[in-house]
């Protein structure tokens, strides 16, 4: 059975690509130092526990898996920590990819997916963004990421390692068979902040801005099931292991769900009332994030399976009020 080594496989993202990668025939193999990750997602393969910081344990870690292919998702993500601590982010971000591409080197290892994000564009003015759309990072965690991709693409004229990076727009949703989930700590993503307001973990849910340019006032981004992600880098894996040339890929639905059109679709869902309650618009929240996935379908026979609103909502709403019983909750 191939071996994967999978950075960060125990977040969010990470676990689900994980799970998909087991299912798929490999054999993952998660090294993560959690501090974001649970250790109760990692259900399928093995773990070591170290940090991409640490060059020594990192190159340790690959020589013992000799893996023929690496899955990246070791980051720091968070927008406004990025901006009070950019240094922070410099030295996961960077320093953990350099790292990375050292102990790859140094094993002959040849392919990696890299878990990128689309907030490497910063606030493009067009309808649908594709990846030549011009990367203007609008923070130091997206230019931590653009940086990192540039990093890893000059890999392959001097180390000779191939690999895809995947643009990820609004990542959402859980697994349909209820095992991982959604959860951060603290918790920052819309729809498991809405859905703890309808299991009363929360009072209400800010909206933040209702003037924007679109048709109900609040901002429109493209969701994406995270199974969708997950199928997305195994077939991103798939390519590069029979040969496939570097790629960059945007991942996402295509379509925009409002805030407005999230909150319904919860509400319906749910069956609870979900209270709201309007703020100023946030600095830096474009009105209008929405892919075009054209390429991720032409390189890799790539298609969203469950990335409608209602579906990822529903998918959550299961995994989000199986995780938080009130026996869990009050011992918060």
């Amino acid at each position: 059975m191939k071996k994967i080594f999978v950075t960060g496989g125990a977040g969010y993202v990470g676990s689900h690509c994980v799970k998909a990668l087991s299912q798929a025939g490999y054999e993952p193999v998660v090294f993560d130092n959690f501090s974001t990750g649970h250790r109760d997602f990692v259900r399928w393969g093995t773990a070591i526990v170290g940090d991409v910081r640490n060059a020594e344990a990192l190159a340790r870690a690959i020589e013992k898996t000799q893996p023929v292919a690496v899955m990246h998702f070791a980051a720091l993500s968070l927008v406004g920590q990025s901006v009070e601590q950019p240094d922070l982010y410099k030295d996961v971000n960077c320093g953990g990819t350099r790292n990375l591409l050292d102990a790859m080197a140094a094993q002959n290892v040849k392919a990696l997916v890299f878990s990128s994000t689309a907030a490497i564009y910063g606030e493009p003015n067009a309808d649908l963004i594709s990846e030549d759309t011009e990367k203007k990072p609008g923070n130091p965690y997206g230019e931590t990421k653009l940086a990192c991709e540039e990093m890893i693409r000059a890999s392959e004229f001097d180390r000779n390692i191939r690999s895809v990076c995947l643009r990820y727009f609004n990542a959402a949703g859980a697994d349909p068979d209820e095992e991982i989930g959604e959860h951060h700590l603290p918790e920052t993503h819309l729809i498991p902040i809405i859905l703890d307001a309808a299991l009363g973990r929360r009072e209400n849910i800010q909206i933040f801005g209702n003037d924007y340019p679109t048709a109900d006032g609040t901002a429109v981004r493209d969701y994406v099931h995270v199974s969708d992600l997950a199928n997305a880098h195994v077939a991103a894996l798939d390519h590069l292991l029979k040969g496939g040339d570097t790629l960059a890929l945007n991942l996402g639905s295509g379509q925009g769900a409002s805030v407005l059109d999230v909150i319904d679709a919860a509400r319906r869902l749910t069956s609870s009332e979900i209270q709201t309650t309007d703020s100023p618009r946030r600095p830096g929240d474009p009105p209008r994030l929405v892919a075009n996935p054209e390429a991720a379908r032409e390189k890799l026979s790539w298609q969203t399976m469950r990335s409608d609103i209602d579906t990822i909502v529903a998918d959550a709403w299961a995994w989000h009020r199986k995780r938080f019983t009130p026996e869990i909750t009050s011992e918060e």
